[in-house]
């Protein structure tokens, strides 16, 4: 919840200006979306500002609008070149001048956007956080009018985060380069302690903080057993037949052998991973998005920045490495508002994979320690038979609002099989120690895995 209730209505009420005849104007929407208002104000309001929104709750808007409500430029710190593209397409069409300052662009480029700054028609610049620490660029977007700072997957500068980058902890200098713009830090996952340290790093003077729910009430949680995961993920696939799904996958090689497989069977399977050429990449991304190609097994980084609303299922072939992790994937599930299904197949020989691999990544012993508890929290979440749903509240620090959702495995107490059959859950005999801080989860019969 937000620690100061803000209101956009006590903003130049009526003015040509308003946020609200922004909206409407150049996004379409008769009425924000909960929290939105809120963040909007108190950025206009030139506070610093934490928001914590689940994916497809429109972060985004929280500081496009605000850009165009304050003029002069606004810096948007984001760690995906796809998603940066996506968005200034997106921005441009609306008619709000944005472009993107990265690896891809060519001097002509470069020279096109610096004019369009010093003219004062480019409204929102995003930046790549390597690209904003490089000498000399920082200086150079001092010479401009820069009204707001946006930074994107903010988690990325907690060591406590899901997806730690190092780089991330020196954009503390944009709150010194920039003293009278405020800052809004932005993410769909964070846990407490996580929110805490974004704060701290970043150097924000007393930010109000606004933490949306991270319950989907129309996505279906389930975590099957894995036995004949192929088997298994054709089954699920079958379930959802002319409907779009991701399959994410721990490597390479599996991606391809997911989609392989499931070619065979008269899907349209296409994989994607780091090792594909940017053009094969894009491909896949356009036939994802196009319906071309239904169903897309992947590594994690796909679906970051994909406006895909209508994806019915999200499949984890792997255990993922962290709950944020999980969380943010399945996220990617349903944004339509639509029931979606979210099945994990999981086994102990990937958890045990997963250690050998943290053990051995030479990421030091700290952050060992951390990604270590993570898997832990992750197999606890399989193990669990209480409410899958509640679990995950439990672990962004949210107070569950009834005992039972009634729609995940757990607690409607059946498990589709791998034929499409309906199997009861046995009764646990026993109980792990797995949960998340301050959470009480009963486990499967079978051990968790020592990590």
């Amino acid at each position: 919840m937000n620690t100061t209730p803000t209101s956009i209505a006590r903003i130049a009420p009526g003015s040509p200006e308003n946020p609200l005849t922004l909206l409407r104007k150049y996004w379409g929407y008769p009425a924000f979306r909960p929290h939105q208002e809120a963040i909007i104000a108190s950025i206009i309001g030139h506070n610093d500002t934490l928001a914590i929104m689940a994916t497809g709750s429109g972060k985004s808007l929280c500081y496009q609008l605000p850009a165009v409500y304050l003029g002069g430029l606004t810096i948007v710190i984001s760690p995906l070149l796809a998603l940066m593209k996506d968005q200034v397409d997106a921005l441009n069409a609306r008619g709000i001048p944005a472009a993107a300052w990265n690896s891809l662009l060519d001097s002509a480029g470069r020279s096109r956007i610096e004019a369009a700054m010093r003219d004062g028609r480019l409204r929102i610049l995003f930046v790549s956080p390597e690209k904003c620490l490089q000498p000399g660029f920082l200086e150079f977007l001092q010479e401009f009018p820069v009204r707001l700072v946006a930074i994107d997957e903010a988690h990325c500068i907690s060591e406590w985060g899901h997806d730690f980058r190092p780089e991330y902890r020196d954009l503390a200098r944009l709150r010194k380069c920039f003293p009278s713009a405020p800052v809004i830090a932005l993410t769909a996952t964070a846990v407490p302690e996580v929110r805490k340290d974004i704060s701290r790093q970043l150097g924000l003077v007393k930010p109000q903080s606004f933490v949306g729910s991270f319950c989907r009430e129309n996505l279906e949680y389930r975590v099957i057993k894995k036995k004949n995961p192929l088997v298994q993920l054709a089954d699920i696939c079958c379930r959802h037949k002319n409907e779009s799904g991701i399959v994410y996958c721990l490597s390479k090689k599996e991606t391809e052998e997911c989609a392989a497989d499931l070619k065979k069977r008269g899907f349209t399977a296409l994989a994607y991973h780091a090792g594909l050429s940017r053009p094969v990449r894009e491909a896949v991304q356009d036939a994802f998005l196009k319906n071309t190609s239904r169903i897309v097994c992947a590594t994690v980084a796909f679906g970051m920045g994909i406006d895909k609303p209508d994806v019915r299922f999200v499949v984890h072939y792997d255990l993922p490495k962290s709950v944020e992790g999980y969380y943010q994937e399945t996220g990617r599930a349903g944004r339509d508002g639509k029931p979606a299904e979210c099945v994990l197949l999981y086994s102990r020989g990937d958890a045990v994979r997963i250690r050998y691999m943290l053990d051995h990544d030479g990421a030091g012993e700290q952050a060992s320690r951390i990604a270590q508890k993570k898997l832990r929290d992750m197999t606890g979440y399989c193990e669990t038979i209480g409410c899958r749903r509640n679990f995950l509240l439990a672990y962004f620090g949210e107070q569950p609002a009834r005992k039972n959702c009634g729609s995940c495995d757990a607690c409607t107490g059946k498990v589709p099989g791998t034929e499409g059959k309906i199997r009861s859950r046995r009764s646990p005999k026993r109980s792990g120690s797995a949960a998340p801080v301050g959470v009480t989860i009963p486990r499967r019969t079978y051990p968790i895995p020592s990590v």
